[in-house]
């Protein structure tokens, strides 16, 4: 390993995994991550969990137990993603403490069936935080147009939320204003800010896989010769809406008040083509107060032989910017293209939540016990 991820932290970016598991717990791997790899989060999503549930025999113990008792499926779920979430917690508590409740958190979602239902939202993200009941949560709401007054009603009630599935500047603003909203409610009930937090995870690596392959189907020079820039760009741009929203007068007022600011998060940072760097998303995107949440594979790729040579993001927008509108005069549609994303992003995680049910429930029959 070089010292890359001690440079990146350096930098002011937050090394979070997106990746949980009950072995990844009970083997001290999370906790070796922590002390050796500059790790200080952990990110989860319905993919994730149904990997680690259908893979090996780490959770028969408890789903033995969760048929005997003969509970739903939901519940089992509930029972057995809570309880990795609130282990994973309690290893990363000291990270929490140290940096002052900025990073040491563990995300958990909301089912993505209710992507589309507000009040079902909130509902959700309440008992999720009463469920793991550790003060290092994040409840991962996704950037919906319902989702957004859910933020703001989760922030309002106290409830620290990383807010998923953004692809758009646009999407981005508004879940930037929905923050400030659920602050400004807070603040009005007399809740302390200083203990609210979010992260806004904005989806990288899709956006170039998408329009890539529209460039690619082009197959002029001008249209190839913009490939694997799109990604880079949207970010870059989205960084910049960071950095005006908390110059701004309505930021400066929360922040006085005690606010914490709502921390661009790099989601979706693993390397879909094989002919691009496999720490592109990670080298690229270095800028102070962020958040890069990867994979396992692209935390050591970025260990081994990732180039962290400063800030990558602040005055790049210029370029990113005409590499934006270079892409859409050749016809590629921006606003087609995000919303086309988080369509299908809602619909990747209500499938891998559909999945998780199915190898839950059948877990949970081959576990039953047998009639005497």
């Amino acid at each position: 390993m070089t010292d890359a991820l001690k440079r990146l932290s350096d930098e002011g970016v937050a090394i979070w995994l997106d990746d949980l598991s009950r072995h990844r717990i009970t083997s001290g791997n999370l906790a070796e991550l922590l002390n050796e790899q500059h790790v200080v989060g952990v990110t989860t999503n319905p993919s994730i969990f149904q990997k680690a549930i259908s893979e090996g025999h780490g959770y028969d113990r408890q789903l033995t137990d969760l048929a005997s008792r003969g509970v739903t499926v939901e519940e089992a779920i509930r029972m057995i993603t809570t309880a990795d979430v609130r282990d994973a917690a309690d290893i990363l508590r000291p990270v929490f403490d140290a940096t002052g409740g900025q990073d040491g958190r563990v995300s958990i979602e909301v089912d993505p069936r209710l992507a589309h239902a507000t009040r079902p939202t909130v509902a959700e993200a309440k008992q999720l935080a009463w469920l793991v009941d550790r003060p290092n949560t994040l409840i991962k709401i996704p950037a919906t147009t319902a989702g957004l007054p859910a933020i703001t009603e989760t922030i309002a009630a106290g409830i620290s939320v990383n807010v998923t599935l953004i692809f758009s500047l646009e999407r981005y603003r508004m879940v930037m204003d929905a923050y400030m909203e659920g602050l400004e409610q807070a603040k009005a009930k007399g809740l302390d800010l200083s203990e609210i937090h979010s992260v806004a995870s904005f989806f990288v690596s899709r956006v170039d896989t998408e329009i890539d392959k529209r460039l690619t189907a082009l197959g002029t020079d001008e249209a190839l010769a913009l490939r694997g820039k799109a990604a880079l760009a949207n970010a870059r741009l989205a960084y910049q809406a960071y950095e005006e929203v908390v110059a701004s007068d309505r930021w400066t007022a929360l922040e006085s008040a005690g606010a914490n600011r709502q921390r661009p998060l790099w989601a979706s940072t693993g390397v879909k083509d094989p002919s691009y760097p496999d720490t592109l998303y990670v080298t690229g995107l270095v800028a102070p107060n962020t958040v890069n949440t990867m994979p396992e594979a692209t935390l050591e790729a970025v260990g081994d032989h990732g180039e962290i040579t400063g800030d990558t993001v602040r005055g790049t927008y210029e370029q990113a910017r005409a590499d934006l509108d270079a892409i859409a005069k050749l016809g590629i549609g921006y606003d087609e293209v995000v919303e086309q994303l988080e369509v299908e992003g809602v619909e990747k995680f209500e499938q891998a939540w559909s999945d998780l049910l199915a190898s839950t429930e059948a877990e949970l029959k081959r576990l039953a016990p047998k009639e005497a």
